[in-house]
């Protein structure tokens, strides 16, 4: 009996899925805003692209097909019966039988940190980037105030960056000023 309020309150309690939309980016961001849509984020950035023999600067995703959507399990399920354009993406530490999830506060300071299209932000993949070599750190005002993340020197780039992690997913560093840091313990 016990046992079924557990899985009753896990199904409901909202989270950070990663999932996929293959090929279909454009499609799971307007099902996704539409009426029952979900909060979900895309990473974007700036590339230059080239249509028809014409190139231009447009806004992409960093990864293609990779959305991340914050909702309850319950919720996940009731969507997907009418948009199966989304899968789920597995955990690789769990043998691939669990969800892939993001903490919410991981997740908050990504977001703040890679929706700043105008910065110069460098991704990257989780084996790439040892934060193990770095200082944890919060940065106090500036376009970042609030951010926690490491404080490291990051591969082709000669000063410190801001780097935040999603365990499991992606890495996203940025320039920050050094008086803006503070050191956590």
């Amino acid at each position: 009996m016990e046992n079924d309020s557990i899985q009753t309150t896990a199904q409901h309690k909202i989270l950070w899925f990663v999932m996929r939309a293959y090929k279909c980016e454009g499609k799971a961001e307007e099902r996704l805003s539409g009426d029952g849509g979900l909060d979900y984020f895309i990473p974007k950035h700036y590339a230059l692209r080239s249509y028809h023999g014409v190139k231009s600067r447009r806004l992409v995703p960093v990864i293609p097909s990779l959305v991340f959507v914050r909702a309850s399990r319950r919720q996940l399920i009731n969507f997907k019966k009418d948009n199966n354009f989304l899968q789920y993406v597995m955990s690789k530490t769990s043998g691939g039988n669990e969800f892939l999830i993001v903490p919410d506060d991981q997740m908050s300071n990504f977001i703040k940190v890679a929706s700043q299209l105008e910065e110069n932000l460098t991704y990257f993949k989780p084996e790439e980037i040892d934060i193990k070599k770095g200082t944890k750190v919060r940065i106090h005002g500036g376009p970042f105030d609030g951010v926690e993340g490491v404080f490291m020197r990051t591969e082709g780039v000669r000063d410190r960056r801001l780097v935040v992690l999603l365990e499991g997913v992606m890495a996203v560093s940025a320039k920050v000023h050094p008086d803006l840091v503070e050191v956590l313990k």
